[in-house]
């Protein structure tokens, strides 16, 4: 349910109506918050529309003050946002526009799912039947639909996080805000929760998704957003940054019964410059070309004839990855 033209255009031109269209979804100039002595963000700039973004960083890092900045919880110390080209802290208009999932987990456990989403659309202006038609969409859509009945209180932890993500969808928001969506949920509550996140981007709506955990916002879009201290560390595609990162020192993990034979084929390798052997069973490998390696890495195993059992890249996570873009592993 889109706001009206007038709604969102009060007070405006024609002009600067038009303008504010082909807008970014978020623009974010010089944004600054601190806390007493505290610095929550450091003169934050970025401009995000379409598709999902998710924001990586540290417990710290700003996350949450940034999420709360753009849904208007929050104003920035210093610098301006806009959504969707207007100062949302000057005409509320945009929040309209707006769907918010915050990490608290404080929800109504005496409500139905259904009730509670209901009760959310009939607040945004829907009729009782509208409002009871459009709760049981997005209920479906988040795969909540055979509890829709149940009790909140008696909701997994994986349903209490959909039905806040239904809660936040039920009047058809173009930017959706989820932090920390994923965060204490089992496996299959977590991928179906990615799986609705993959499905509003490809949609067309702008998502901004936090995560501390570098292969859950991997799973969901390439596009990120990585805060550190404070401060905007990187902005763009994750894979070009790894690109970027690729012949930085990198090890790579080998599980096997035999790594001394394992390692004694690898080591020829241009590529590889030491081997080592931390435990009786595994071999890692030092390069300074990781996707070098990793491509002649299945023919040597073949050609060795040692069975491998599970090769992983210790280095392949967020907290090696901040150290890498600050200039040494954190």
């Amino acid at each position: 349910m889109m706001p009206d033209m007038q709604q969102v255009g009060e007070g405006q031109s024609d002009q600067e109506w038009k303008k504010n269209l082909a807008a970014p979804a978020i623009m974010i100039e010089h944004v600054s918050k601190w806390y007493g002595q505290i610095i929550g963000l450091n003169d934050v700039s970025m401009a995000i529309s379409g598709g999902v973004t998710g924001v990586l960083g540290m417990n710290g890092a700003g996350k949450s003050t940034l999420l709360k900045i753009i849904v208007g919880r929050l104003m920035p110390s210093q610098g301006q946002i806009r959504l969707f080209g207007t100062d949302p802290f000057k005409n509320p208009a945009p929040y309209h526009r707006l769907g918010y999932v915050s990490e608290s987990e404080k929800l109504y456990d005496w409500m139905t799912g259904l009730d509670f989403v209901t009760t959310f659309a009939r607040l945004h202006g829907m009729t009782r039947d509208e409002a009871k038609e459009r709760a049981l969409h997005v209920l479906s859509f988040v795969g909540l639909s055979d509890v829709a009945n149940k009790e909140i209180g008696k909701y997994s932890k994986g349903m209490r996080q959909r039905v806040k993500i239904a809660h936040a969808l039920v009047h058809d928001p173009d930017l959706i805000v989820l932090d920390e969506p994923l965060q204490g949920c089992d496996p299959l509550a977590r991928t179906t929760i990615m799986n609705v996140i993959r499905e509003l981007g490809a949609m067309g709506k702008t998502i901004l998704v936090t995560s501390h955990i570098l292969s859950e916002i991997e799973r969901i879009t390439e596009q990120i957003v990585i805060l550190h201290n404070g401060r905007l560390l990187a902005l763009g595609n994750l894979h070009a940054i790894r690109e970027l990162l690729d012949h930085i020192p990198h090890r790579i993990l080998l599980r096997t019964e035999n790594p001394r034979d394992l390692g004694r084929a690898v080591l020829p390798h241009p590529a590889v410059y030491g081997v080592r052997f931390p435990n009786p069973n595994e071999l890692i490998i030092e390069t300074n070309s990781l996707s070098d390696v990793h491509q002649s890495l299945p023919q040597i195993i073949v050609d060795s004839g040692v069975p491998v059992t599970a090769i992983e890249n210790p280095d392949d996570n967020l907290q090696s990855l901040l150290g890498y873009l600050i200039g040494g592993r954190a």
